[in-house]
């Protein structure tokens, strides 16, 4: 049985027998969550392949680490060896219709000489500590959605997806948001812009730390504070912006999230007002909005989300080849990222629909997202403006990495269907640190007198 929205009779239940995005939320029964590591994958996934063979059953995720693999360096590629199994192309794009997304086939349209998708063989790598599949194994039967100043937010949850058997959209964001990608983690990348007619604009060079409060091992639902993504960069280029700084710490309800910026010109730490949704962030230089960074983040209120269900697509997957080019600009095509760097895979998503909520604003006030099942990371995503337009698509490079363990986006960006301009954030080629696993960080790391404390210029 394979529709383009079909879903397995497991889920068809549990996703029918409640209305979608409107209705109370409440934990998965015993007998659904006692699925969780037989018929579906410790995050919800169906463990079984398709029954074409052409995606794979879960059989545990790669978790082998290969000994040349040093620290904070540069991310191998262990699929290296395989070529594509066939290209997508405007020419043969009918095809493959019902597989692509719409931004998908958008780009097809507007770039058919130079866009194409190299399809290759399938890979379940996801995986994740056994202490992150006991949490979310717990999530199952006790975290349910509360209503706060900022929307539905999950209570209850701990250390893994709240989620794993999503009765609605707004669950199914949640997972995405709240996706395992390691604990505390050192970085150094850089932000690119190619404007409409092929330029390209580093603007950022940043070395930035990172930590996820809410995947402490030793915590717990009932010590957990909210703050659950913590992140700070400082800007060592390009010369107009070396010295800046921003940090944030993110919360379940977005009213008690903060950001804070340093002006090296003014040696001053300020707190930005409204560091969420719409708002430029001053971490790709305003190119992208807070809401656009991994292709979905922070609060959820601005729209109503709908789950519409599962389907098989392609999409970006297991892109650690995207880390092993010799240099940046190999990378980079004139309207789009080189497809030769770019593996996209067969796999199952589920797709989530935000639309524009009562009396809220948004420059882009529709959205749809697909959600890669064994992750829950949100591969792709589109966007229409006011007039509904296709404006914008954005997407995920996620890399394997076995050392975590994890399957997570290192690299993502945005193609403006309007402009022509396209911008890609956290591009680590040719820099000799990459996404380390570091030791937690004290406290004080993410404060605004840590900034202040390291502002210089």
């Amino acid at each position: 049985m394979t529709t383009q929205f079909k879903l397995k009779a497991l889920c068809f239940a549990v996703l029918t027998s409640l209305a979608v995005s409107a209705s109370p939320a409440f934990a998965a029964t015993a007998e659904e969550a006692a699925q969780l590591g037989k018929n579906l994958t410790p995050m919800g996934a169906e463990k079984a392949g398709n029954a074409d063979g052409t995606i794979p059953a879960w059989d545990g995720g790669y978790t082998k680490v290969d000994p040349a693999y040093k620290q904070g360096g540069k991310r191998l590629d262990p699929f290296v060896a395989e070529k594509p199994l066939f290209s997508i192309t405007a020419q043969n794009m009918a095809q493959y219709a019902d597989k692509l997304s719409d931004g998908t086939k958008a780009m097809f349209a507007k770039y058919p000489e130079t866009y194409r998708v190299d399809v290759y063989p399938t890979h379940r790598t996801a995986a994740a500590p056994q202490w992150v599949y006991d949490n979310v194994a717990k999530n199952a039967v006790n975290a349910t959605l509360v209503d706060s100043s900022a929307g539905r937010i999950p209570q209850g949850a701990y250390g893994g997806v709240p989620f794993p058997i999503p009765k609605d959209g707004t669950e199914a964001i949640w997972n995405h948001i709240l996706n395992w990608r390691g604990t505390s983690v050192s970085m150094h990348f850089r932000h690119y812009l190619m404007t409409a007619d092929g330029t390209q604009v580093m603007t950022t060079d940043g070395k930035a730390i990172q930590e996820m409060p809410y995947y402490y091992p030793e915590g717990s639902a009932e010590k957990f504070e909210g703050d659950y993504w913590l992140f700070r960069l400082l800007n060592v280029g390009p010369p107009i912006r070396a010295g800046e700084q921003i940090m944030g710490r993110t919360n379940l309800n977005g009213d008690k999230s903060q950001a804070h910026v340093y002006l090296a010109g003014q040696r001053r730490v300020r707190k930005l007002p409204n560091a969420c949704c719409d708002t430029p962030t001053p971490a790709t230089a305003g190119v992208m909005s807070f809401d656009e960074l991994s292709v979905f983040q922070g609060r959820i209120d601005r729209f109503n989300w709908k789950l519409i269900g599962k389907k098989e697509m392609y999409v970006p997957y297991n892109d650690n080849k995207v880390q092993t080019a010799a240099k940046p600009e190999d990378l980079f095509a004139k309207h789009h990222m080189n497809p030769d760097y770019v593996r996209w895979e067969l796999h199952r998503v589920w797709v989530v629909e935000a639309d524009l909520a009562p009396g809220k604003r948004h420059q882009l006030p529709k959205g749809r997202y697909y959600l890669d099942e064994d992750t829950w990371q949100a591969m792709l995503g589109d966007r229409w403006d006011a007039n509904g337009q296709l404006a914008k698509t954005l997407w995920a490079l996620p890399a394997v990495m076995p050392d975590i363990p994890a399957h997570a986006t290192l690299s993502s960006g945005f193609y403006d269907l309007t402009s022509g301009a396209w911008f890609i954030q956290n591009v680590y080629t040719g820099l000799p640190e990459q996404y380390g696993v570091v030791d937690r960080y004290r406290k004080s790391e993410f404060s605004p007198a840590a900034m202040a404390g390291q502002g210089v210029r």
